[in-house]
């Protein structure tokens, strides 16, 4: 059967980026009482793990030793000079008090996920903190000060392993790209909605890698609106046979959920239905694999999504009504209905088929470009 771990812990919920920022941290614990609700942390072959804090060295992997001392004196909560050099102190990025405690949870609990994995303590690791794909080594970005997945990815690489990583938030997965934008033993695939419309502005389906990374970065710009039947048909074009050749020892994921059509920060028109569709696809073609969090600004959205995820991680299935207990005590968060799963939405008329020609267009460059540079 498979072993799976799930890692968190309650220490997360010390912090806060404020009382307007999108990110609530508080969507984590949502996340845990509903899979508690469910009853799916005392399944035979799941484990809970609680998380770790990341230490200086770890960090350093990927993060220079300039900004890690900028993070230091920001943890105290007070202004630093020059902060916003190193993107920091904006209204994306703000400075509040634990923001360096925060983030070294998140990366522990990232590491923890890759460790478990690569040991074969377990088969699947969901650490749902982590995901925070766009900080860069001397610069935060988009409400992230410590990327996590890169150095978890990093301390793969150092025991030689080969990692496929797949991004499917809203939100193009900039700053694991950079990381690995040069390297032949990773290969990094996103798909989200286009840069012309969507922070951070790349992601563009030309940026393929350089040097000996030349093929290995793959990016799939989703026009807005874009719906589940889009979804899954450019995840199945590209994402398959990229995985076949590369054959990954493990497949990272960051499991982003601003996708979804009531989400307030993105464009797309995504449901939990084409979203467990990927991940069911994710689970069949990973010999081994580290899930991670990411974006989701509207938080029954995320809780229902991530919910489905660890169900599906342990293959069991759930029933669509949410249990009662839960919901009379969190409906307030934003659940519209009793039902776990969304109901389907699918475009339809002259956008609708916009958007599959630009879906095309983008899938048929890859294939080009990408497919032929591999030898697919």
């Amino acid at each position: 059967m498979i072993k799976t771990a799930f890692i968190y812990t309650d220490e997360l919920l010390k912090f806060n980026y404020g009382l307007t920022h999108p990110l609530r941290i508080e969507r984590l614990k949502l996340t845990c009482e509903l899979i508690h609700a469910y009853k799916l942390l005392s399944l035979p072959n799941a484990r809970y793990i609680e998380a770790k804090r990341a230490e200086d060295e770890e960090l350093l992997m990927f993060h220079s030793k300039e900004y890690l001392e900028i993070l230091k004196t920001a943890n105290l909560g007070i202004e630093v000079p020059d902060a916003y050099h190193y993107g920091i102190g904006s209204g994306d990025n703000p400075i509040f008090k634990g923001l360096l405690d925060w983030s070294r949870l998140v990366t522990g609990a990232s590491l923890q996920a890759a460790s478990l994995v690569d040991n074969g303590d377990v088969d699947i690791a969901f650490s749902i903190s982590g995901g925070l794909h766009h900080a860069m080594p001397s610069r935060a970005s988009g409400f992230c000060y410590i990327n996590d997945i890169v150095i978890a990815i990093m301390s793969l690489l150092n025991r030689g392993r080969r990692i496929a990583y797949i991004d499917i938030d809203a939100h193009h997965g900039d700053g694991v790209q950079y990381a690995f934008y040069n390297s032949d033993k990773v290969v990094t695939i996103s798909i989200h909605e286009t840069g012309r419309m969507l922070f951070p502005g790349t992601g563009f389906e030309n940026e393929i890698g350089t040097g000996r990374g030349e093929g290995y970065s793959v990016n799939i710009p989703m026009p807005p609106f874009s719906d589940d039947e889009l979804f899954v048909y450019a995840f199945d074009e590209v994402v398959p046979p990229l995985i076949k050749k590369f054959k990954p020892d493990i497949v990272v994921t960051q499991l982003g959920v601003d996708s979804f059509y009531s989400d307030p920060l993105a464009h797309l028109n995504y449901t939990n239905n084409g979203f467990c569709e990927v991940v069911k696809k994710i689970k069949e073609m990973s010999p081994k694999w580290i899930a991670l969090g990411g974006g989701g600004y509207e938080s029954a959205n995320v809780a229902k999504a991530w919910t489905l995820t660890w169900s599906l991680m342990n293959e069991v299935e759930i029933p669509d009504e949410i249990p009662e207990e839960f919901f009379e005590k969190y409906y307030l968060e934003g659940f519209l209905s009793k039902k776990i799963k969304d109901d389907i939405y699918l475009e339809k008329g002259i956008r609708k088929e916009q958007m599959r020609e630009e879906v095309k267009r983008v899938i048929e460059f890859i294939k080009k470009k990408v497919f032929v540079k591999l030898g697919i």
